[in-house]
């Protein structure tokens, strides 16, 4: 019982030092002789230490309980989730566990702050950008995507831009997601669960039902999932969602993949956003969002390329913004980008 308590005591530790440290990610990985222990922020990881395997274990252990994850499975990977509060702050841990050749699991542990919405200038590399997302979510019909790759701050965006839905324009916002990442009270927010039979589709279907202005999805994923929100748009319904695409122009094609048809996808999308990391100023690390967004004039552009078979590229001179964005797709090295908004 004592040890337990002592495991217990590591593990709040280890958590605090984390949100101390302002880490997004905790990752446990294991090694022949000890468990390093590594925080992740502003895309690095960052070695902080290393745990005794026994207590690493025993750690281990006491978070996938906490998780609700069954203790005994060590083969497979497995998934879970539990809620941590400090203070009046409650911080969601999403845990995922991975098992190794070492015969011991790997850890990540993912912090994620809850009812809390950055506003966009927070957020932006520029403001030009935040004033045409503002007026992007004016809109009572259509739909905006947002497309970039993992870790690029998708979904804090589109929370700060529902957050201004909310409470800037007094609309009725409903989520689907899978899962619920943060927490907001000034929205209604459902979680897919598959096995209650609870999917995108089928919960975007009962969502229609329950008069939403705005609609964000967490992810088209499937054919199913892309038709409901084209006809969600089509029905007088504004609709925020992601899909994996590598860049405004990839976006459209992937909706044509996924069966959309491209009179109905220029009677729907009123933007596609593309969003990338960089660093504003060489001295300091911490990220903002950059986007490009695709609408209006540039929109039809891309529907016109789309129709002749023929290849879009944003125009780097529109901004800066587009500039650097246009950068991180080809991979250049941004980090000495100094110029401001």
């Amino acid at each position: 019982m004592e040890f337990e308590s002592v495991v217990e005591k590591k593990c709040l530790q280890l958590l605090q030092k984390a949100l101390d440290f302002e880490a997004t990610d905790v990752h446990l990985l294991p090694t022949k002789e000890a468990y390093s222990v590594y925080f992740r922020k502003y895309n690095r990881s960052i070695a902080t230490g290393e745990i005794p395997l026994k207590l690493g274990d025993k750690m281990i252990s006491h978070l996938k309980y906490q998780s609700g994850l069954d203790i005994s499975e060590r083969r497979r990977p497995q998934s879970g989730s539990f809620e941590y509060v400090e203070g009046v702050q409650t911080i969601s841990c999403r845990v995922s566990t991975l098992p190794s050749v070492t015969l011991n699991e790997s850890i990540i542990i993912r912090l994620m702050l809850q009812d809390v919405a950055k506003n966009l200038e927070e957020i932006a590399f520029s403001m030009s950008a935040v004033s045409k997302l503002k007026k992007l979510a004016q809109n009572n019909q259509g739909i905006i995507f947002f497309c970039g790759p993992t870790g690029c701050g998708k979904s804090t965006t589109m929370y700060s831009l529902l957050n201004y839905c909310s409470n800037q324009l007094s609309k009725h916002v409903i989520s689907l997601e899978d899962p619920v990442e943060n927490n907001q009270n000034q929205m209604l927010q459902v979680q897919v669960n598959e096995k209650s039979g609870v999917t995108y589709a089928i919960g975007l279907k009962a969502i229609l039902r329950h008069s939403p202005d705005v609609i964000m999805i967490g992810e088209i994923r499937d054919s199913e999932t892309a038709k409901i929100a084209i006809e969600a748009a089509l029905t007088g319904h504004l609709v925020i969602t992601t899909i994996h695409a590598k860049d405004s122009f990839g976006c459209l094609h992937r909706l044509m993949d996924l069966g959309v048809s491209q009179v109905e996808l220029q009677q729907t999308v009123l933007s596609i956003v593309t969003q990338s990391l960089v660093n504003k100023q060489q001295e300091n690390r911490e990220l903002t969002a950059l986007f490009e967004i695709m609408d209006d004039h540039l929109l039809l552009e891309a529907f016109d390329a789309l129709k002749h078979q023929e290849n879009f590229s944003m125009p780097t001179d529109e901004t800066i913004a587009y500039q650097v964005t246009k950068g991180v797709q080809h991979g250049q090295i941004l980090a000495n980008i100094l110029t401001t908004p």
